[in-house]
Order: C-alpha cells, then structure tokens, then sequence
C-alpha cells in the first residue's frame, strides 16, 4: 500500500468517526466548531448551498464531513479497497467484505468506481435524516443489485448473507448455516404480493410499511451502515 493510500485510509476512519457522532447526535454545535478550527487547510465545496439545500445538514455540518473527507482524501473521491478496509476495522469479528461492496456501489450511484463527496454526503442525509420513504427507496436501490428495477430472491440472499457475515459469531453465537435463507423465504413472500418472483419497488415499500416485523428488520441495516 502507498503511503498516500495508507494515509486515505486512516484517515478516512477518523472521518468515519465524525459519522458516528453524527448518527449518535454527539456531534454538538460546540463540538462542530472545535472541529472546523482543528482543521488547519480550509477546504469549501462546490455548490456547498446547493448541497445544503439538497440535504439535511446544516452547512456547519457539511464543512466539517467536507473537510474530514478532502483533508485525508485529497482527491476527493474514495475507492472500492479503501471502503473495505473501513468497513473491516468497524467488524473485526466478521467479514465485511461483501458488504462494503454492495453498499459501495449503492454510493457509487453514477457507477464510475468511486465515491465522490456530493454522492456520499447525499446518500449519508437520506440515511440518517431522510424520512422512511426516503430511507426504504435508497434500501430499495441496495438490495436490487443488478439495478434493473427489482429485487429477486437471490439478490435479497445475498445482501441478508452478507449483513450477517459481517456481524459475525460473536453478534450471533446461535447462528444456523441455513438462518440467512430462512429469514429471507419469510421476508420475500410477504413482499412479493402477486407471487411473480420479483419484488418491486411498490410491494417493497407497502410491505415494510404495513409489517412492523420486516421494519424492525431492516434496521439492522441502518444499524450498520
């Protein structure tokens, strides 16, 4: 690994960090500003109103993951193996591996193999300030893999699989070969309402939100995000 990669990726943790205090909601205003005046080179955005204006972030907010996220990522932009590797400090106990990937290119919105900070601080807004139709679209986008407007059985196989390898053995110590599968038998054939084999964006809304059950499921999803 190249020193310029190495320091990316550690310092991407930090920014990573920044992340959690947002979704735990430690990140207070005094905090923000210790933050903004720690950073020495000052960085601003492109269309940083804009962005405002299309997130949830005060513009406080979104200096801080800008310059968090250009100060150790000069280039603006974060790569598929530097996702990973986050992803794999987050969950030593497990393999996050898989489950980076998916997520990476539900980011990687305009499929160019990298992650550019409007993508990624836009996707972050829905995440974790969007309203829950919001939110269920983007889970949407996630779990319909080949991006052809649908999720089949397999491709909600492979996103439950993957969420549950990346938690380990030690989140589920009781955990059964076959416990993935049967979760998503269960969660499939509610959804698929008209039993085609496919679920689409509507049944896959209606389901969630009329089954408290397949809701509280899904935060496991946001809950590793």
């Amino acid at each position: 690994m190249s020193g310029c990669s190495k320091r990316c990726k550690l310092g991407f943790v930090k920014f990573a960090q920044t992340i959690f205090k947002l979704i735990t909601g430690t990140l207070s205003k005094d905090k923000i500003e210790d933050e903004l005046e720690m950073t020495m080179v000052c960085h601003r955005p492109e269309g940083l109103e804009q962005l405002e204006a299309q997130t949830n972030f005060t513009k406080r907010e979104l200096q801080v993951l800008y310059r968090g996220f250009k100060n150790e990522c000069p280039s603006g932009m974060v790569n598929e193996e530097t996702f990973k590797q986050i992803y794999a400090q987050f969950f030593p106990h497990g393999d996050a591996s898989t489950y980076a990937h998916y997520l990476f290119h539900a980011f990687d919105t305009t499929q160019t193999g990298s992650v550019k900070f409007e993508d990624f601080v836009t996707a972050l807004s829905i995440l974790l300030r969007g309203t829950v139709h919001e939110k269920l679209r983007w889970t949407f986008n996630l779990y319909d893999i080949n991006k052809d407007g649908y999720i089949n059985k397999e491709e909600m196989m492979d996103i439950v699989k993957a969420i549950y390898d990346m938690m380990g053995k030690y989140t589920y110590p009781v955990l059964k070969e076959d416990t993935p599968r049967q979760h998503v038998d269960v969660f499939f054939q509610k959804m698929d309402k008209n039993k085609d084999g496919i679920v689409t964006l509507d049944e896959f809304l209606e389901s969630c939100q009329e089954d408290d059950n397949i809701m509280r499921s899904l935060q496991l999803f946001q809950n590793v995000m």
